[in-house]
């Protein structure tokens, strides 16, 4: 519990749809990610956890190409809680009750319930689901 007050007070938790803005310098959404992403990291510290670092690699052939893109000197690496994987299991319960498909969004429920169980602020372009079931989440999203 006391990590979660420690990160609670410092830092800011990066989906990887900013991340790879900024990576691929993505045409529509460069500036706004890279804009964020430095206030964020003003603001505190700067988190990935193993599902964002995961989503990321999908772009890179050799491990150390990703971590040149994500320095641990910039990102710090957090293990996920393990009161987030029973809250991310309790929000896809209602997602499926409320019609939603099977298909990708496990890992969205996982950073969302990582952020709230750590009291992150979450930095994401994707915030429509965040808002539905992390109601209490802090966001920066457009």
């Amino acid at each position: 519990m006391a990590e979660r007050h420690r990160l609670s007070t410092i830092g800011t938790l990066v989906d990887s749809n900013v991340l790879l803005d900024v990576i691929t310098e993505d045409d529509e959404w460069f500036e706004w990610s890279a804009s964020r992403l430095a206030e964020a990291a003003d603001r505190g510290a700067l988190f990935v956890n193993p599902l964002i670092y995961a989503e990321v690699a999908a772009g890179f052939e050799r491990i150390e190409d990703l971590d040149d893109a994500l320095p641990s000197s910039y990102y710090r690496r957090v293990a996920l809680p393990w009161e987030s994987a029973f809250l991310a299991g309790q929000c896809f319960v209602r997602y499926r009750r409320r019609g939603g498909t099977r298909g990708s969004p496990m890992p969205d429920f996982y950073i969302g319930a990582h952020a709230a169980i750590a009291g992150l602020t979450l930095l994401t372009r994707d915030a429509e689901r965040y808002r539905a079931y992390f109601p209490t989440l802090h966001l920066v999203a457009p």
